[in-house]
């Protein structure tokens, strides 16, 4: 068997992420046609008693169309007037489409904030799994008409990937209109994809771009950047073209389509996962050589004599970026007071 064969011979609940492109037509308008036939295959899915979690963009899209807008608005308020009257255009849509299918959906609608509190995130995850175990499919975006720092710098790559992290899923699949990573960033021939990604290194991140689409953000940075967090966290990501009505199928009977990026051999346990990903660090501690070894390689606790210096303000509590003598995070935990900085039980090494 290959590596992905081996990975997805087990996947029982899986995130499925589709962008703004895959569902809108060449006048920026959704497409119900696009949209049925991904609703099609989801449900055929579903029939094999799979778990499935869409998460959707197109809110902004859709509303773009209504508002007779040719481009992605740059103001905040027309962002969000968009996100208000595309998101009831696009779950209306979604709902009709299951409802065919003899499916319910959910509509689930989250800021960094929902995932960054502890509280709020377990409430979200309890929800998502009461729906999964109800045979209920949740489709998620982002809320766009109240998350600002989202609607500017945000993208449902990461999104989808929290997602991932949220539920342990056993599979995070993006689908856009590109047939994977290519090897070559700037000669996009289909026969230049990328099979396998065993690690993301810098050679991987420096072919990744942003995007020429008018409706959407992010790119294939953002996708990079989404496969760092899930296969962090022991989870496989795959990134395929959309445009195929049969890619799920063949991506779950291991075809060689798309690009497979394969996850870390340790899953991180949830308490970890939200340190690592669902905080914004508030600071930065830079360490010397002899700390990141004693990290890395011998599994201790940061000690104060090995900080050289601190960037920021952080408190007691706070999620903090550790970072090596170049400046390269390496790590992250949650700061204490004391000769102990951070406790390994409270670090990660990214």
């Amino acid at each position: 068997m290959t590596p992905r064969q081996q990975w997805l011979t087990k996947v029982r609940r899986l995130v499925v992420k589709v962008g703004t492109g895959l569902l809108t037509d060449a006048q920026q308008k959704l497409s119900q046609p696009q949209i049925r036939q991904l609703v099609a295959q989801l449900a055929a899915l579903r029939q094999q008693n799979l778990e499935i979690i869409l998460v959707s963009s197109g809110a902004i899209g859709a509303g773009m169309a209504c508002f007779g807008w040719a481009q992605r608005p740059k103001r905040l308020p027309e962002l969000q007037a968009a996100a208000a009257v595309g998101q009831c255009k696009l779950m209306a849509i979604y709902d009709e489409s299951f409802q065919q299918h003899g499916l319910t959906v959910a509509q689930i609608l989250l800021t960094h904030a929902d995932l960054k509190n502890r509280t709020r995130h377990l409430n979200a995850k309890n929800t998502l799994l009461t729906l999964l175990r109800a045979g209920v499919i949740p489709i998620i975006n982002e809320n766009d008409t109240v998350s600002v720092d989202e609607i500017r710098f945000g993208d449902n790559d990461q999104l989808g990937a929290l997602t991932a992290a949220l539920l342990d899923v056993d599979l995070f699949v993006i689908l856009s209109h590109i047939p994977g990573l290519y090897a070559d960033r700037h000669a996009r021939d289909s026969n230049t994809v990328i099979s396998l990604v065993e690690s993301i290194t810098p050679k991987i991140e420096a072919l990744a771009g942003g995007t020429s689409r008018v409706t959407s953000v992010g790119g294939m940075k953002s996708k990079i950047a989404a496969a760092k967090i899930v296969t962090r966290c022991g989870i496989p990501m795959i990134i395929a073209c959309g445009d195929d009505p049969h890619i799920l199928t063949k991506i779950l009977h291991g075809d060689d389509v798309g690009t497979f990026f394969v996850p870390h051999p340790h899953r991180l346990p949830q308490r970890k996962r939200w340190i690592a990903f669902f905080q914004q660090p508030t600071g930065r501690l830079h360490v010397d050589d002899g700390a990141r070894a004693a990290l890395c390689d011998a599994g201790r606790s940061l000690l104060a004599k090995g900080v050289t210096h601190i960037e920021g303000q952080p408190r007691a509590g706070d999620v903090v970026s550790i970072c090596d003598r170049t400046g390269t995070e390496f790590a992250r935990g949650l700061l204490r007071d004391g000769p102990v900085v951070v406790h390994r039980d409270d670090l990660v090494i990214l």
